[in-house]
């Protein structure tokens, strides 16, 4: 894990901030971008990221996904839970990374380069970035990664994303993950009747870092499992 660029009191003063923001006072996310800090920017880095890592492999390693090789990873954040899925693929795939976000694609390049993953980020919309690729895609198998992104959408676009994502190709393995916590995804079993595949809630008992262990020790987060739901939907 990447030392964090700003004092450990800041640090974590900035993780609880973004938590509150997620949860808390999430209505303003689509107008104003929870990482609008360096230090909540960098919180991201230092906790959310690796979470989101250990959480994502953890997943693919239960569902075990047929191989691909193309993996798309729609608002991608720091790129860690493409890696994930990448890593557990043999071969590997290669990566396209879209997010709205400068810092968040700059951070995706270096972490797929950090894990020795190929691949190229744009910058942009997501649900203009899934309308692209539904129209692109061949039968080369094919994952899309939608990974604590959908959640961030307003209900407009979450609806058009969700229109599109139901004619996506018999080639394309679908994977969406999202928290645990319902108040965040009251749209989510609209959106398993509507994908089907096989939804799941996880509590994952995942053996962190010593560091990444003490950040969420320190900033009061109870619980040692890391959690999420997710809704898979492989390729036909």
């Amino acid at each position: 894990m990447e030392k964090s660029p700003v004092p450990y009191p800041q640090l974590l003063k900035a993780v609880r901030a973004l938590s509150a923001r997620y949860v808390e006072r999430r209505a303003g996310l689509a107008e104003r971008s929870a990482l609008d800090s360096a230090g909540k920017r960098a919180a991201f880095a230092a906790y959310y990221a690796p979470i989101h890592f250990f959480t994502t492999r953890a997943i693919v390693r239960h569902l075990q996904p047929r191989p691909i090789q193309r993996l798309i990873d729609f608002g991608c954040g720091t790129g860690t839970a493409s890696s994930a899925w990448a890593l557990e693929c043999h071969p590997r795939p290669t990566l396209l990374g879209v997010d709205e976000s400068g810092w968040a694609i700059g951070e995706t390049a270096r972490t797929w380069r950090a894990h020795g993953l190929e691949g190229r980020v744009r910058r942009g919309d997501l649900v203009e970035a899934a309308e692209r690729a539904s129209r692109a895609v061949g039968h080369e198998p094919t994952g899309w990664l939608f990974a604590w992104s959908v959640n961030e959408l307003p209900a407009t676009a979450r609806d058009r994303l969700l229109r599109i994502l139901a004619g996506r190709h018999p080639s394309v393995s679908l994977l969406v993950i999202e928290p645990l916590a319902r108040s965040v995804t009251p749209w989510w079993d609209d959106w398993v009747q509507a994908l089907g595949g096989a939804a799941g809630e996880w509590r994952l008992d995942v053996d962190l870092p010593p560091e990444l262990a003490r950040i969420r020790a320190d900033a009061g987060f109870r619980g040692d499992a890391l959690t999420a739901r997710t809704l898979w939907c492989p390729r036909l």
